[in-house]
């Protein structure tokens, strides 16, 4: 089986980790594998398993990126693949028009993933136009099957998989510790409460300042680990006024983007996801969870999917920071996970996958 995936870069990121995991196992199951994408960090990691990957600039979204229909088409003919799997809108539309300049009867296989809960407009229906469509939790299943006419046998739930060799239950290493506690001296012997993410306004960074305000005891710390992208400078300084004007600097810290996020998440003792709109899944959630932390969110969206199969006690009613600030104590007092629910595994991932590809070229 000669499989290609098609997203618009191959930066750091869940979808970007995920096209290189499936794409490692294809290869490891004896497939062919390839990508195209505008290129980035990960390209690396698909030549090191033996992966093709084709560089085309479709990261950007305006019509000179059009003009790349006929060069994907040429990939497409070099290739030949049985399966072209679309894992963003944009080049989702750059991928049905070139197919469409292919004999129906020679086209490949198209899957595609939907990662999020997509605007309904126009723009977004090339995620439906595919033969098979995957949904990354039953939240995103769901708002499929209300606003896409995707059929209910076409659409298959395959949760996002966590790489539980690079997030384990397994020691920190005593010297990152010193290393971690020699630039942060602030976090040492503290209770850490930590939110995750890019910085930008709907990961809910002002409702955890907000948060650590109503923990009076001085033994909490909150850590927000995540990149500031340029674009982002002027909302990252008004938090930074926030922590000031709130009295919090003593008790936050930022920490920008850190490639031992595993780490962090262990000397962690909760890990929440505070986003103000549902989370169609929320990867840092597993991630923690599979290093042995306490996971905190909003009760809905997929946060509420993965946390339910969790650790129930870890779920507050959206809105209610003062829930949290009651709940935190109690789940301290709580058993942290000692293990990951398989179906949020990268194993499971890539062996469901798989099989959405092979039950596709079955049908044909």
């Amino acid at each position: 089986m000669r499989v290609l995936q098609l997203l618009p870069e191959l930066k750091l990121g869940g979808v970007e980790r995920g096209t290189v995991d499936l794409s490692e196992y294809l290869v490891s199951m004896g497939h062919e594998s390839a990508v195209v994408s505008a290129g980035g960090g990960l390209v690396q990691k698909l030549s090191d398993h033996g992966a093709t990957h084709f560089s085309l600039p479709i990261a950007k979204k305006n019509f000179q990126a059009l003009t790349q229909i006929s060069s994907l088409r040429k990939i497409y003919d070099e290739y030949q693949p049985d399966i072209i799997h679309v894992r963003s809108r944009f080049p989702a539309w750059i991928n049905y028009l070139a197919l469409k300049q292919i004999p129906l009867r020679r086209r490949p296989i198209v899957i595609s993933t939907f990662h999020g809960l997509y605007s309904k407009p126009f723009y977004s229906k090339s995620m439906s136009y595919a033969n098979e469509v995957i949904a990354i939790s039953s939240t995103v299943q769901d708002y499929v099957l209300k606003n896409y006419k995707v059929p209910k046998e076409h659409l298959h739930l395959i949760y996002r998989g966590c790489d539980t060799e690079e997030f384990n239950y397994s020691p920190v290493p005593e010297k990152w510790k010193q290393s971690w506690y020699q630039e942060f001296p602030q976090t040492q012997d503290k209770i850490l409460l930590t939110l995750p993410g890019r910085i930008t306004g709907w990961k809910g960074i002002e409702v955890f300042l907000q948060l650590m305000t109503l923990l009076d005891d001085h033994n909490y710390h909150g850590l927000i680990p995540g990149p500031v992208n340029p674009n982002k400078q002027k909302y990252f300084q008004s938090l930074l006024k926030l922590v000031s004007n709130k009295n919090l600097d003593s008790m936050v810290t930022f920490c920008g983007s850190r490639p031992d996020i595993a780490n962090i998440y262990k000397i962690s003792d909760v890990v929440l996801n505070l986003s103000s709109k549902p989370e169609p899944f929320g990867r840092t959630i597993i991630e923690a969870a599979a290093c042995g932390t306490h996971v905190m969110g909003w009760d809905r969206g997929g946060v509420q999917e993965s946390i339910g199969m969790i650790n129930p006690l870890g779920l507050v009613k959206f809105g209610d920071i003062d829930a949290l600030a009651i709940t935190i104590p109690q789940l301290l007092q709580a058993t942290p996970p000692s293990s990951l629910p398989p179906i949020f595994t990268k194993d499971v991932l890539t062996k469901r996958t798989v099989q959405v590809y092979e039950d596709a070229l079955l049908k044909r």
